[in-house]
């Protein structure tokens, strides 16, 4: 399969496109300047066939450019400079002493500075200046007119002037197309690492939450076998759930529809039934405080919040091994407070951002995601306080 150009690849077509609709202009125009130039001492044959083949050559240019991507740009631009010149030159001989076409020489510069910058163009210019001479000097018998020694040093001037102007102009563009390149490509890598760390939080907060909270689940199940077997069906049955929830979680991920499963209003539901089950399956003594009882919050807000507390609470029973965990919501001031306390084993605060681990990090990016502030106090031997603040209005 055929990879797709680059940037660079497709503004260096498109460049070569507009230089050879350009030159297809210049001949043209070259065609057209024959019916009103006076002078007659032009070699009217020569003069004919140059303009009219610099013509079929533009054309066939023009063809060439509108073909798929080359690899081999650099050769074709080089090859094409010096065609320029050999047609120009060939126009401006022929044309006799009084022909305006030595402003044609001006297209090879143009072309050559495109390609090149300042030194092509320079270079172009100097080439063109040595044939000018050359036609000028060494044959001086096929024109009536006497040579103009003033006329000629001005338009070498002025060839050179305008060649190191093309030639400035053209680099301070080449400078400036690498600078947004590289500003795009920039851009586009730090796309694709924010679209990688929002997978990896989705897939942590959502999936691995689940799977974990089954393997817990598995662990009490294990644990009421000898027990009453209604325990144990009503273990099962959550477990069934959350694998089908997990499931439609998925499908919903990959159609890119994750977002509408979270039904608002449930929160202190959900954290209730995540501590009961600390409680009565792990035997965890859970204390869990909201005030108001029923929190009202923006449903976008209280679904990141089930994400990151949940992950707390999943740190508790996996973590901390801990005998009690304190949960205490409260809407105050247009903010929510919410601290989790236990009493763990607690851990070093300056490991606790893992970069093997996504879920401190994770709970972080929710809380300030909605302007809020997040802060974790750990002492190792003496428990773990999470504490974090989110605005209500948004």
């Amino acid at each position: 399969m055929e990879s797709q150009p680059s940037l660079e690849q497709i503004w260096v077509q498109q460049r070569e496109t507009i230089l050879a609709w350009l030159r297809l202009g210049f001949s043209l125009v070259a065609i057209v300047v024959v019916y009103v130039d006076p002078n007659n001492d032009r070699l009217p044959l020569l003069y004919s066939v140059a303009r009219y083949s610099f013509v079929g050559y533009s054309v066939i240019v023009l063809a060439i450019t509108r073909l798929p991507r080359r690899s081999d740009s650099t050769q074709f631009g080089l090859w094409t400079t010096c065609l320029d010149l050999f047609w120009v030159s060939l126009i401006d001989f022929s044309g006799g002493p009084g022909t305006p076409f030595f402003v044609y020489y001006l297209f090879p510069v143009i072309t050559a500075s495109a390609r090149v910058g300042m030194k092509g163009s320079v270079v172009v210019a100097l080439i063109g200046v040595i044939i000018y001479a050359t036609t000028r000097f060494a044959l001086p018998s096929y024109w009536s007119r006497p040579f103009e020694l003033d006329a000629f040093v001005v338009r070498c001037m002025y060839l050179l002037a305008l060649a190191y102007m093309f030639g400035f102009l053209s680099e301070f563009e080449k400078k400036q197309n690498l600078k947004l390149m590289a500003l795009n490509k920039t851009a586009a890598e730090a796309a694709i690492h924010e679209e990688r760390r929002r997978v990896a939080r989705e897939l942590h907060d959502r999936l691995l939450q689940v799977l974990a909270s089954l393997s817990l689940r598995l662990e009490a199940s294990r644990s009421h076998l000898k027990g009453e077997q209604v325990e144990v069906a009503h273990e099962l049955e959550v477990m069934e759930k959350a694998a089908k929830d997990s499931i439609g979680e998925i499908r919903s991920f990959l159609a890119g529809q994750l977002d509408t499963d979270y039904a608002s209003g449930t929160l202190v539901e959900k954290i209730k039934e995540e501590m009961r089950f600390l409680r009565d399956g792990m035997g965890l003594k859970m204390v869990f405080e909201s005030v108001p009882e029923e929190l009202n919050l923006p449903p976008a807000v209280e679904k990141e919040l089930y994400l990151v507390l949940r992950e707390g609470l999943l740190n508790v029973a996996r973590h901390a091994h801990a005998s009690e965990a304190v949960l205490s919501l409260k809407a105050r001031n247009g903010e929510l407070q919410g601290i989790l306390v236990d009493d763990g084993v607690g851990f070093d605060e300056a490991n606790a951002y893992s970069p093997k681990g996504f879920g401190l990090d994770n709970m972080e990016e929710r809380i300030k995601k909605f302007g809020g502030r997040f802060s974790i106090n750990s002492i190792p031997g003496r428990g773990t306080r999470v504490s974090f603040t989110v605005p209500l209005a948004l």
